[in-house]
C-alpha cells in the first residue's frame, strides 16, 4: 500500500516487516510544517539530533540537548498522522547505562508521544537496545558513520574502510539487530559493506551514504531539498529551495525599498456604515 493511501499510522511491526520487501522510504523532520507536507510520501518520519547544525546552526550533534529533542518532536507529532516518528537520543543522554538511556528514553516517549528511539553504535549498546525494548521502548540502531563522535574521528569521516573497522561497523550491526533494534541506519560506509550488514541482520537496514540494496533510504530533508550550498556527496537534490528563497525575499525586499509592498490588495479599510 502507498504511504498516500494509508489511512492509519505506520506502526513499529510494519517497519519490520519490510525486510527484503517494499522499501521503507524515510526523511528527516524537525517542524510541524515541513511535517505535514512529508508524512503523506513517507514509511518513518526521524527527528534527528541533526536539528542541531541545520536547525540551530551548531558545528556538530554534540551541543543538543534532550529538551530540544523533545520540543522538536512535540512539533513533529502535531502534524505528523501516518508516518512513525523516531526521535534520536541526543548525545549524552543514554551513554553512561542502560537505566539512564532508559530515562531518557521514556521521557522523549512520553512528552512527544513518538513510536520509538534512535541510539547511535557505542560501546555496550546492545544492552541498552536490549534494556530498552525489554521495557516497551522500540528502538532504531544507528552503525558506521556516527556523528555524535565526530570529536573522537576527527569530523565525518565514511567507515567501513579498513578490515579492522569494517568487522567492526558488522559486528555492531549484528549486535544491535540481535539485542531487538526493529530498524537500523547505515550511515556512511562502502556499498559492499551496507549490502553485508542487509543480508546478515534480520531487521531492516536504512541506508545514508550506503547502498541501495538497503531495505530503505533516509536523507535530511534539508539537503535533499537544496537549502544548503554544500550537501554530502550521497545526497541527490531533488530540488534547489535556497534559489527560491533568495529569489523570493529579494523580490520583497525591492517591492518594500520601492513603496510597492504593502499594495491596496494587501492592507485593510475601514467598513462602510450600514
Amino acid at each position: 500500500m502507498s504511504a498516500q493511501t494509508r489511512s492509519q499510522r505506520i506502526t513499529v511491526p510494519d517497519i519490520a516487516a519490510r525486510k527484503g520487501r517494499e522499501k521503507v522510504v524515510c526523511l528527516t523532520a524537525y517542524t510541524a510544517p515541513m511535517a505535514a507536507l512529508l508524512d503523506p510520501h513517507c514509511d518513518l518520519l526521524l527527528v534527528g539530533d541533526s536539528l542541531g547544525m541545520v536547525v540551530h546552526g551548531l558545528p556538530s550533534t554534540v551541543g543538543v540537548t534532550l529538551e530540544m529533542m523533545i520540543l522538536h518532536g512535540q512539533a513533529v507529532m502535531r502534524a505528523a498522522k501516518q508516518a512513525l516518528v523516531v526521535v534520536d537520543l541526543p548525545f549524552g543522554s543514554y551513554e553512561a547505562n542502560p537505566e539512564q538511556a532508559f530515562q531518557s528514553a521514556s521521557r522523549i516517549m512520553r512528552e512527544t508521544g513518538c513510536q520509538a528511539v534512535k541510539v547511535e553504535a557505542s560501546e555496550g549498546i546492545s544492552k541498552t537496545i536490549r534494556f530498552l525494548v525489554g521495557r516497551g521502548i522500540p528502538v532504531v540502531g544507528h552503525v558506521g558513520l556516527r556523528p555524535q563522535a565526530a570529536n573522537v574521528d576527527g569530523g565525518f569521516k565514511a567507515k567501513g574502510r579498513t578490515a579492522v573497522e569494517r568487522e567492526r561497523v558488522l559486528a555492531e550491526a549484528v549486535a544491535s539487530d540481535e539485542a531487538g533494534a526493529f530498524a537500523i541506519v547505515v550511515e556512511g560506509v562502502a556499498s559492499d559493506l551496507a549490502l553485508e550488514i542487509t543480508r546478515k541482520v534480520k531487521a531492516p537496514t536504512i541506508g545514508i551514504g550506503a547502498s541501495v540494496d538497503c531495505d530503505g533510504q533516509i536523507l535530511v530533508t534539508d539537503d535533499m531539498l537544496g537549502l544548503f550550498d554544500w550537501t554530502p556527496k550521497f545526497v541527490r537534490r531533488y530540488g534547489n529551495m535556497r534559489d527560491l528563497v533568495e529569489k523570493a525575499v529579494a523580490s520583497y525586499a525591492e517591492d518594500v525599498r520601492a513603496g510597492r509592498f504593502p499594495g491596496q490588495a494587501e492592507v485593510y479599510k475601514l467598513r462602510a456604515h450600514s
